[in-house]
């Protein structure tokens, strides 16, 4: 005998004066990013271990201290992954530490787009650091994805409309609605978004800012529905 628990549920077909109809909503729309997110990462090496430590500590802070002069241009900025590793030489019997590489990683999110373009010019313009980006994004509170989820919903109802209408019937309730889920395409950096700075000392030219067109977003939303309908007229 199967357990009720583990039988699975029924379908709910409806009744002839009442039939069900199931139909599945779908909307895509493009959008504006609102913030944008650059990956910087400062690296230091030598042959002291405190020596690079020290020189890894005062380039994150040259590079917290630029981030910040920005402002409220800059919404949010974290410190990430933190390393200093030993490097042995490959040769002889013993081992021996041949050098050091320090290396942190910091993320900062911008909304500023006029600014986004300056700080990574400058950042890029520092010693030994690297910027990777930016990451175009829509926040998740952002309206898109509100308006996504409407659209879905009325397409959902214009096609069981559709098809109770080709079955001489109407809709006559909602029974349910389920949302899949809405959701950005993965943000995509812009073409040649990696910068890096190798410069050893000395005073180096001013670069201009750069020019960053914002890659428009896609956001999808997809909702499953259930109605009821009158009798058909078949």
């Amino acid at each position: 005998m199967t357990d009720p628990d583990t039988r699975p549920a029924a379908l709910p077909y409806g009744t002839p004066d009442a039939p069900r109809l199931a139909v599945r909503g779908e909307a895509r729309i493009e959008a504006d990013p609102e913030i944008a997110r650059i990956d910087i990462t400062v690296q230091a090496r030598g042959t002291d271990r405190t020596a690079t430590l020290k020189d890894l500590t005062r380039r994150n802070d040259q590079v917290l201290t630029l981030v910040k002069s920005y402002g409220d241009a800059v919404e949010k900025l974290d410190t990430g992954a933190f390393s200093v590793t030993p490097e042995i030489t490959a040769k002889g019997r013993h081992e021996r530490v041949r050098a050091y590489h320090g290396r942190v990683r910091v993320t900062a999110t911008l909304a500023d787009f006029t600014a986004l373009g300056e700080l990574t010019t400058r950042l890029a313009d520092l010693d030994l650091t690297r910027v990777d980006g930016p990451w175009w994004a829509l926040r998740p509170d952002s309206p898109a994805h509100r308006e996504a989820r409407r659209q879905a919903v009325r397409e959902a109802v214009q096609r069981a409309r559709e098809y109770a209408e080709a079955l001489g019937a109407r809709l006559d309730a909602v029974l349910e609605l389920a949302d899949t889920g809405t959701e950005d395409t993965t943000p995509m950096p812009v073409p040649g978004g990696a910068f890096r700075s190798v410069a050893y000392g000395g005073e180096a030219e001013s670069a201009p800012a750069l020019d960053l067109e914002p890659a428009r977003q896609e956001v999808y939303a997809q909702i499953n529905a259930r109605f009821t309908m009158t009798r058909p007229t078949l």
